[in-house]
């Protein structure tokens, strides 16, 4: 549990350092995916061989690694892509939907009982979505649903690491996940350096030159990235995703505070009770239902 709470720290203010840097001509994303994970693989390598040795860090199914990777990589792209048009608190509150999907992933792939409290929890995650939200009106933006699909993403990828990917070495799991971020970045930089393409905003596959306050910040995120992705690995296989899910939810909590400190976001009456009835949703949902006693 402390391992998760750890994790989210790391996320939440890695993401907070990520809001900061994307999108208004700044560095855009495949950019910081290739420097960041560059930085961070040979510090997770070298420490990982001399901790645990190479044998211990031979994948035992490259195939389920490289899959878990990939979903992770989308999850963080339409996560990343939404922080520089929405509050913090807001993506934080669409992203953490995901403990429903983790439990209707987990009933269908993972076959587990799912109670009756749980499907409360899943009407008041539905209307604390509405709340924060508000489709149909003035404060609805699109990038809200962002988040909400990184979150199918993020809880198809835990539920992988807890059934297929369960005897695999955590630093096994974290240097897939980085080799796929750089991969990811070079081709986005390439595709744009080749053929011309380019976007607007975050996803501009433009180089950018760095400054040394730049090159700090990065360094800062992969030190973050490297506690996260090890930390979630851990996490989620030393006990089960609902159980995880519950403490996973302190990235809400932090992401309110980064919001107020670093952005001055302050969400209204109707988004901060959201934000509370998708808390209390997920905390129901990820409750294990009662087993009969015979």
């Amino acid at each position: 549990m402390a391992t998760i709470v750890g994790t989210v720290l790391a996320l939440s203010l890695g993401d907070a350092l990520i809001k900061s840097l994307g999108g208004g001509g700044g560095m855009g994303l495949w950019q910081l995916f290739a420097v960041r994970s560059a930085l961070a693989v040979p510090v997770l390598l070298i420490a990982a061989l001399v901790v645990f040795g190479a044998r211990r860090l031979v994948p035992r199914s490259m195939a389920w690694i490289m899959i878990r990777s990939a979903l992770l990589a989308c999850m963080w792209i339409a996560y990343y892509v939404s922080l520089p048009l929405l509050p913090l608190a807001v993506a934080a509150a669409a992203y953490y939907t995901l403990p429903l999907f983790i439990v209707a992933f987990a009933a269908v792939f993972g076959g587990e009982a799912v109670g009756r409290m749980q499907w409360v929890g899943v009407v008041l995650g539905f209307l604390g979505i509405l709340l924060v939200l508000r489709p149909g009106g003035e404060a609805f933006q699109w990038a809200a649903l962002l988040p909400i699909f990184s979150a199918v993403l993020y809880a198809a990828a835990m539920i992988l690491t807890r059934t297929k990917c369960l005897h695999e070495h955590p630093a096994t799991l974290a240097l897939g996940l980085n080799a796929t971020f750089i991969v990811l970045g070079i081709a986005g930089l390439l595709v744009g350096s080749l053929f011309h393409v380019d976007a607007s905003g975050f996803l501009t596959t433009s180089w950018t030159a760095m400054s040394s306050v730049e090159w700090r910040n990065v360094a800062i995120l992969a030190a973050l990235i490297l506690v996260a992705s090890v930390g979630t690995a851990v996490a989620y296989q030393a006990a089960p995703a609902s159980t995880v899910g519950t403490f996973d939810f302190a990235y809400v909590g932090f992401a309110l505070i980064w919001g107020a400190l670093f952005f001055d976001e302050r969400p209204d009456t109707f988004a901060l009770i959201g934000i509370a009835l998708i808390v209390l949703a997920g905390l129901l949902a990820v409750r294990r239902p009662k087993t009969p006693m015979n």
